[in-house]
C-alpha cells in the first residue's frame, strides 16, 4: 500500500507540475513562453498590482532548489515532498493541504545557502531611471562614448540563443549547462571565436570582461536566467552591487576593501599570464612558428593553462574565504533586506545609486582595486542567494577565451551607460560563418572539434562543481581542503587548454585556406567599422604593448 501511495502521488506531482509551470508561464511568471516579451521593469514586484503571486504550494514543495524550473533530481524526490503536504497520509492532496505556504520554506537541498528572497516580494520599487557605467575606451580608437564613469563595469555576454526567438530575441530565458554544452550551442560559440580569431588581432584577443575570471559565485547564472531581461546590461551589476554596498556595515565593506587592495595585483598577475598562450595562438594563427617546429605543442599548451587555472582557483579560495566571514556577520535586519531580492529578478531590487560611495571608496586606488571591490560586492549576493548549481554553471563561451570573441561582441558596449548586448550575435555570427563563407572542407575543421572536446568539456562540469562545494563550506564556517582547491583549478585549466588548442590549430588550418573574397565576407560579419584595439587589455581596459616572453616554449620541440 505504501508504494502504490507513493506511485500515486510521484504522478500527481508529475501532472500538477507541469499545469503549474503552465499557468505561471501564463500569469507572467518565472517562465515566460517562448513568444512572450521580457516583463517591463517594476513588473513582478511585490505590492498593489503588481501582478506578482506566491508559487502554488505543491511548486514550492517540488522545486526544490527555487530556480522555477522542475528538474529531473526534484522529480525523484517527489515523494518525500509530497508527503509534506499531505498531512492525513492518504495519498491525496486536500484544498485544506494544498494551501499558502510561508515565504522561504522547502528544502534546501543539504548545501550551504544564503539567505533566500522573499517570494512574496517585497516594497515596491521605482523603475530604473539611470544606469551603469562601463570604462570608456579611452585611446582604444573606438567611438566616442558617454561620459566617464567612476568605476569599470563589464559588458556581459552569452552564447546560448539557439533558445531564443526570433520575435524576441533577447527576451529572458533558463539556462543549463545541458544547453550550454549542447552541439549546437558549442559549435557556434567555437565558430564566432573563429570568426573573432581570423579577423582580429592579438590585441583584441587580450580583451575579456573580469567577470570571466575565478567565476564559481553563481553571478552568471543569476544573470543569464534574470526574469527581466537586464543580465546583459551594465546596470545589471551596477544594482546588485549598490544593494550590497547599501546593507553592509563599515567593518564589512572594509573586509571587500581589505580584500581588493590584496588581490588587484594578483589578478593583474592573472591577466598577464595570458599574454603568451594568446601571443602563441596567433603565431601558430600567421604562421610564425619556429624554425623546424611543427606547430603548437598540445602537452606544453595544457600545462600552462593548467598553471594560469591554479592561480584562478587560489584567488577564487580566498575570495570565498572573505565572502563567507562578511556572510556570517550579518545581522538579522540585513539578511531580511537581501532576502527581498529575488535570485534572477533583477526587477525585484531596489534602484539605488551608491556611485558617490563607489567612487569615495575606490578614489586613488588602481583600476583593478576597483573592478575587484565591484565583483566582491555583486558575487556576494549571487553566492550567498544562489545554489551549488549556479555556481557549477557556465555560460557557452567559458572556455578558449584567447579568440578575441568578447572584444568583437562586447565592444559596442563600453562606454555606455545603458544597452542590452544581443543573445543572438554569438549564433547568427557564428552559423554565418560556417554556412554562408566556409567551404565545405572548411566547416569539416570546426565540426570536428565536437567529438574531440566531449570528454574534457563535461568534466569541466564535475570538475567546476567539486570546486564550487568546497568553496561553498565557507558559507557555514567550515574550511575547504586548499590543496584540493588548487589540484582541481590545475586540472581546470588542463582541460581549457586541451579545448584551446583545438582551436587555435582548427582555426589557423582554415586560415590557410580562405580565399580573398572570403576575407571580405568575414569582415563584413565581424562589423565593427570604426573600432581600432588597443595594443593589448588587461581584462577589459587598455593598456601600452606589453613585454611578453618568448612564446617558443609552447611549441613543439625544434628538431636538430
Amino acid at each position: 500500500m505504501k508504494a502504490s501511495t507513493n506511485t500515486f502521488l510521484i504522478a500527481t506531482a508529475l501532472a500538477l507540475a507541469s499545469s503549474t509551470i503552465l499557468l505561471k508561464a501564463q500569469d507572467g511568471g518565472d517562465a515566460p513562453p517562448p513568444d512572450a516579451p521580457p516583463p517591463a521593469q517594476g513588473e513582478r514586484m511585490g505590492g498593489p498590482g503588481a501582478g506578482h503571486r506566491p508559487p502554488p504550494p505543491l511548486e514550492s514543495a517540488l522545486d526544490a532548489n527555487g530556480d522555477g524550473v522542475i528538474d529531473a533530481d526534484e522529480i525523484a524526490n517527489a515523494s518525500a515532498a509530497l508527503k509534506k503536504l499531505d498531512k492525513n497520509g492518504d495519498g491525496k492532496l486536500t484544498p485544506d493541504e494544498y494551501k499558502p505556504q510561508r515565504p522561504g520554506s522547502g528544502s534546501d537541498q543539504n548545501e550551504p545557502r544564503g539567505p533566500r528572497p522573499n517570494r512574496e516580494g517585497g516594497a515596491q520599487h521605482e523603475p530604473e531611471s539611470g544606469g551603469g557605467d562601463t570604462q570608456p575606451m579611452q585611446g582604444a580608437g573606438a567611438p566616442p562614448p558617454e561620459p566617464p564613469a567612476s568605476r569599470e563595469t563589464e559588458p556581459q555576454s552569452h552564447s546560448g540563443d539557439e533558445h531564443r526567438t526570433k520575435s524576441h530575441p533577447d527576451s529572458a530565458q533558463k539556462y543549463s549547462i545541458e544547453q550550454a554544452v549542447s552541439d549546437n550551442a558549442q559549435l557556434h560559440t567555437i565558430a564566432f571565436s573563429g570568426l573573432a580569431f581570423l579577423t582580429g588581432d592579438f590585441g583584441a584577443s587580450t580583451f575579456m570582461p573580469p567577470g570571466k575570471v575565478c567565476d564559481f559565485f553563481g553571478f552568471q547564472y543569476m544573470r543569464d536566467i534574470d526574469a527581466a531581461g537586464k543580465g546583459h546590461n551594465p546596470m545589471f551589476l551596477n544594482r546588485v552591487a549598490g544593494n550590497v554596498m547599501h546593507v553592509l556595515n563599515d567593518a564589512q565593506k572594509q573586509k571587500f576593501i581589505d580584500l581588493a587592495n590584496e588581490q588587484a595585483p594578483q589578478l593583474e598577475q592573472l591577466a598577464h599570464m595570458r599574454l603568451p598562450l594568446i601571443k602563441s595562438f596567433h603565431r601558430q594563427l600567421d604562421g610564425q612558428i619556429p624554425v623546424g617546429s611543427s606547430g603548437l605543442n598540445e602537452a606544453a599548451v595544457v600545462r600552462y593553462t593548467g598553471e594560469l587555472f591554479a592561480k584562478d582557483a587560489e584567488l577564487s579560495l580566498r575570495r570565498a574565504e572573505v565572502m563567507g566571514q562578511v556572510f556570517r556577520s550579518l545581522t538579522a535586519d540585513q539578511k531580511a533586506y537581501l532576502g527581498q531580492m529575488k535570485f534572477g529578478d533583477f526587477n525585484t531590487w531596489p534602484a539605488l545609486d551608491e556611485r558617490d560611495l563607489l567612487k569615495a571608496i575606490g578614489r586613488g586606488k588602481s583600476q583593478l582595486f576597483n573592478v575587484a571591490f565591484m565583483t566582491y560586492a555583486s558575487e556576494f549576493f549571487s553566492w550567498t542567494a544562489g545554489s551549488l548549481k549556479a555556481d557549477t554553471y557556465f555560460c557557452p563561451e567559458r572556455h578558449g577565451t584567447y579568440f578575441g570573441g568578447f572584444y568583437m561582441k562586447d565592444m559596442p558596449a563600453m562606454g555606455k551607460r545603458n544597452f542590452d548586448i544581443s543573445t543572438s550575435r554569438t549564433g547568427d555570427s557564428g552559423r554565418a560563418l560556417l554556412e554562408e563563407v566556409m567551404t565545405e572542407p572548411q566547416r569539416k575543421l570546426i565540426t570536428g572539434i565536437l567529438p574531440k572536446q566531449h570528454k574534457p568539456i563535461m568534466e569541466t562540469i564535475e570538475v567546476r562543481r567539486s570546486i564550487a562545494q568546497e568553496l561553498r563550506k565557507f558559507l557555514v564556517g567550515q574550511t575547504p581542503d586548499p590543496k584540493k582547491v588548487l589540484s582541481l583549478g590545475r586540472h581546470y585549466g588542463e582541460l581549457d587548454g586541451e579545448m584551446s588548442w583545438l582551436y587555435a590549430t582548427a582555426f589557423a588550418k582554415a586560415n590557410r585556406t580562405l580565399t580573398t573574397d572570403q576575407r571580405a565576407s568575414l569582415m563584413k560579419l565581424r562589423n565593427l567599422d570604426g573600432y581600432k584595439s588597443a595594443d593589448a587589455y588587461l581584462y577589459s581596459h587598455p593598456i601600452s604593448k606589453p613585454e611578453i616572453p618568448n612564446t617558443d616554449f609552447l611549441f613543439q620541440p625544434v628538431t636538430k
